[in-house]
């Protein structure tokens, strides 16, 4: 069953005179439960179609569908409750708060959603033990390694036990044992859990280790679908 459809999906943007077409008659599904990685090189149209996929942006025409429901009627108000309880969102950036904890942290995604104080205690320990970071729950984001960063941020968003995970170039500030030790993490979780991760990535190599579903796009079109049993070994 398909958890996230983009049908026909255009994006347009306006700059000054020009319109630059992000994407255009996009149609891509990804199965519930699927590690599907999102391959192209920069410029492609990726980043965008993730960023629609979380409710981010809006398209411009065509339509995006959340298990099999359109995400066009919702209101803002609506869209923060999609991404807050449906979909989480890592990237390159880490984007954790410098002067929080890794705990503290965490606990925001559980606070915005109306957590305890309790609750989330006990829940941040849960989840930094999951990603193999309870020793580090009251260091600040300085004080931690790059790779260590981003484990904070897939606890962050998986808090709220999502049930999609939009990476977007994940790995891209990591060396390579790092990057490897990330989408091992994801994809431990894919398999125990049955989150669907969605994957932007530029390195074919790296997707090709995990995905069970593959897109390519060049110049906002996708040239290329495949769908296999299961990641490389």
């Amino acid at each position: 069953m398909s958890i996230l459809q983009a049908r026909e999906v255009s994006r347009e943007y306006r700059m000054k005179a020009e319109t630059v077409h992000a994407l255009a008659g996009v149609n891509v599904s990804i199965e519930s439960g699927e590690f599907a990685a999102i391959i192209g090189t920069s410029g492609s149209g990726k980043s965008t179609l993730l960023n629609l996929f979380g409710g981010l942006d809006r398209p411009t025409s065509g339509e995006v569908l959340f298990d099999e429901e359109s995400l066009a009627p919702l209101t803002s108000r609506q869209m923060s409750r999609y991404r807050l309880a449906s979909v989480g969102m890592i990237f390159q950036s880490f984007n954790l708060i410098p002067t929080m904890t890794a705990a503290e942290n965490v606990s925001l995604a559980l606070a915005f959603a109306g957590m305890d104080r309790a609750g989330q205690r006990e829940r941040v320990v849960a989840l930094l033990g999951r990603v193999g970071l309870d020793h580090r729950r009251d260091h600040l984001p300085s004080e931690l390694s790059g790779g260590e960063q981003q484990r904070v941020a897939i606890a962050r968003a998986i808090a709220n036990s999502p049930r999609v995970l939009l990476a977007d170039e994940p790995t891209g500030n990591l060396d390579s044992r790092r990057a490897a030790e990330i989408l091992d993490l994801l994809d431990e979780m894919r398999r125990s859990e049955g989150m669907t991760i969605v994957l932007v990535t530029h390195d074919l190599e790296l997707a090709r280790r995990h995905a069970t579903h593959q897109v390519m796009l060049r110049d906002g079109v996708v040239i290329g679908e495949e769908r296999m049993a299961g990641g490389t070994p």
